[in-house]
């Protein structure tokens, strides 16, 4: 038998669910193949990305995806999964939950269990930026004291220029002007955050470009060693051939 039909046959099945006990089996079944395909050397190289292995089983994003996309959308079990608090079983939330469902409510109190930038992007990128509340949040958060939900607003933000086709431009000037104010943030997950929502915000279409530049090169000026790191470094991808070519192609 082939490792992937094996790793086919020991996915945990999705019976119809009729009560609360039928999903805590769902969720120890799901938590039972990822325990099978942990490994020490995955989770003792999460410190290399600065990603806290204290509450790990160590399995890969690869993996991740096979289980996710074996379970399909399920609102509920992703919230049962976020409530173990384990980190496989909240990045495998933000994969199965559906974006429909989700809550304000939900999203202000997941941002407030981020506690590493790994969970942070995974379920901006994976969820947040897919639901009706997205812009309310990256407005709400880009002023949080905490260093992780802080971040989730940049982070939001750099996932609404890819899924979000039908924001206007005003929406990301706005979101400029959030980037601007928050660039003295001196944090390490909050400055890289912030430099990579600039530079993805410059690089959905010509006048966000030409906005985002003018940002930039603000930033790039200032006297202050966190503005002048994040405007120099996005103007070097904001203002090289590559992108210039790209977007020109765009028209």
């Amino acid at each position: 038998m082939t490792i992937a039909a094996t790793q086919k046959r020991n996915l945990p099945s999705r019976p119809g669910r009729s009560s609360g006990s039928a999903l805590a089996d769902e969720v120890q079944s799901a938590l039972g193949w990822l325990k099978r395909h942990a490994t020490k050397r995955t989770r003792d190289g999460m410190a290399r990305y600065a990603l806290p292995s204290d509450n790990a089983l160590g399995v890969t994003m690869s993996d991740l995806k096979v289980l996710a996309k074996r379970l399909g959308r399920d609102h509920e079990l992703a919230a049962a999964l976020w409530e173990t608090g384990l980190y496989e079983a909240r990045m495998l939330a933000a994969l199965v939950d559906e974006p429909a469902r989700v809550t304000s409510v939900q999203m202000d109190r997941w941002c407030r269990d981020f506690d590493n930038w790994g969970i942070a992007d995974t379920v901006c990128f994976a969820l947040f930026d897919r639901t009706p509340y997205a812009w309310q949040k990256v407005a709400k958060w880009h002023d949080r004291r905490d260093e992780f939900g802080k971040r989730a607003a940049f982070a939001l933000l750099w996932g609404l220029t890819v899924h979000d086709k039908g924001a206007d431009d005003a929406q990301f000037i706005q979101g400029l002007r959030f980037i601007e104010r928050a660039a003295d943030d001196e944090r390490h997950f909050v400055k890289k955050a912030v430099n990579m929502a600039l530079r993805a915000v410059g690089k959905r279409n010509p006048a966000l470009n030409a906005a985002a530049v003018t940002v930039a090169r603000r930033l790039a000026e200032s006297p202050d060693a966190a503005p002048r790191w994040i405007g120099k470094d996005a103007l070097r991808e904001l203002t090289s051939s590559a992108v210039t070519r790209r977007l020109a192609a765009r028209g």
